[in-house]
């Protein structure tokens, strides 16, 4: 039997959390297999199996945070799951999948499988008495999984045989079956799950039945804090912890705002021309397979302003005290996901034809949206578009991303009274507007190329026909 451990998935990540699992205890599983969806700092990043073998045990129960190098799964063939099943408890802190529907405390198929935290050796290891409540909680434990009396682990050498411990309660009485994530939820909403009728396979408490308690009014997947009990059980507020994704983020966005001296600039363009090329666009043959935007226009727009002011492409080495400048651009777009903003890029962008850009575009959003968006794919951007606009949002000033000296936003396109000057008449007509916002790193890229970059993009959009110039 092998154990899976927890691996690192790139870029020297130390943890992650267990978000899904794709097999169960008792599944046949291949090599290479999917069988569990975690979540890094990054991205969600599906796991492939390592073995091939019958499951023998889920080590790490979903929504738990877990280092790299931690097991998380046992695997073995069918012999060696016999045999390991035969051999004698071999650690007593270990801990119970409650995950397993078998898991009832008794009869066929009803065992409850335990994780080992250290050796797996046959070992008994040194012993130390326990007291009050915490003897009687784990007498009780270790009458509900059929042992004899518990053990904690100890530096202190073994202690003479104590008198065999009092009666304890039934099972059902001391223990109500639940998964873990369950358990800190009823702890958190000051809920006793043992009060609970269980609705879950073989009498198992699940996140609904604990929600029903009170009052369905808490929201999914959240975690409330225990000083919050009163609050959170009536539905006034909640909390959710900051963990993967979300928590890179904001490690990203203080680092950077805290290090590199922003200066946002706006301008306001009338973009009927581009309105109208994407129209035409669409009818194209070579393009009708993949999404034609506005942001496909802005992206070609953004790589040919490059060219005349390659500063917005470069970077600052604080370390080396060197402005470092790229002839190769890969354009990060960034995306809403639930579990948090993530930036993808599209490496090459400034090779790509407006074809292959459109369909990069495509694959890029639409990874980012399911969640599967991989730590490489949002490794070295160079710069960064954030599309506000399909949120109705005009403007704003975006944060640039570590790594890069410059973002632009992308504002929402809106039909807006313009003026327009027809053979030296001036005229009030209706044009589609939108709001461009450019915010750069002031230690090496001034006012003027700022103001030239932005103003350039602007043009292109303008007038679409002025790219020839570039």
């Amino acid at each position: 039997m092998a154990e899976y451990n927890l691996p690192d998935v790139g870029e020297g990540l130390t943890e992650a959390e267990i978000v899904k699992w794709h097999v169960a205890v008792g599944d046949v599983v291949e090599i290479n297999q999917i069988v569990v969806e975690i979540e890094t700092a990054k991205s969600i990043v599906e796991l492939p199996s390592p073995y091939a073998g019958t499951v023998s045990a889920i080590l790490v129960a979903e929504g738990e945070m877990v280092p790299v190098g931690t097991p998380i799964i046992a695997i073995g063939d069918e012999a060696e799951v016999e045999e390991v099943a035969k051999q004698p408890s071999r650690d007593s802190d270990a801990e119970i999948d409650l995950s397993n529907p078998a898991a009832s405390g008794g009869g066929e198929g009803e065992s409850l499988v335990g994780r080992n935290k250290a050796d797996r050796g046959p070992i008994r290891r040194a012993r130390r008495v326990a007291s009050g409540a915490m003897a009687a909680h784990m007498q009780a434990q270790a009458a509900f999984e059929g042992g004899g009396s518990p053990m904690v682990e100890a530096d202190e050498p073994p202690a003479p045989a104590a008198p065999a411990p009092e009666p304890v309660a039934a099972p059902a009485a001391v223990r109500t079956l639940a998964k873990p994530p369950v358990r800190k939820l009823a702890k958190d909403l000051g809920v006793d799950i043992s009060t609970l009728t269980p609705s879950g396979p073989n009498g198992t408490v699940t996140r609904d039945d604990v929600q029903a308690a009170v009052g369905g009014s808490v929201v999914e997947e959240v975690a409330l804090q225990p000083s919050r009990n009163h609050l959170a059980a009536h539905g006034e507020e909640w909390r959710e912890p900051i963990k993967g994704v979300r928590k890179m983020m904001a490690g990203a966005m203080v680092q950077s705002a805290f290090t590199a001296p922003h200066v946002t600039e706006w301008v306001t363009v009338d973009v009927t021309r581009t309105m109208e090329l994407v129209e035409r666009l669409k009818t194209r043959r070579e393009l009708r397979e993949v999404r034609v935007s506005p942001l496909l226009v802005l992206a070609r727009a953004v790589m040919l302003a490059m060219r005349r002011t390659p500063e917005i492409n470069s970077w600052w080495d604080e370390a080396a005290q060197e402005v470092v400048y790229k002839r190769y651009v890969n354009l990060g777009i960034a995306a809403a996901t639930p579990r948090g903003l993530v930036v993808p890029n599209i490496k090459g962008a400034h090779e790509l034809s407006l074809v292959e850009l459109a369909s990069a575009l495509g694959s890029l959003t639409a990874t980012a949206r399911e969640g599967k968006t991989q730590p490489a794919e949002m490794s070295g951007g160079t710069f960064t578009i954030t599309n506000v606009g399909v949120f109705g949002v005009d403007a704003g000033t975006p944060i640039i991303n570590p790594g890069e000296s410059a973002i632009l936003c992308f504002g929402a396109i809106k039909k807006q009274p313009w003026v327009v000057s027809t053979g030296g008449v001036d005229e009030i007509v209706a044009r589609d507007v939108t709001t461009l916002a450019l915010s750069f790193d002031h230690r090496h890229i001034d006012g003027e190329k700022g103001s030239r970059f932005l103003a350039d993009v602007a043009g292109i959009l303008e007038d679409p026909a002025s790219a020839l110039l570039f």
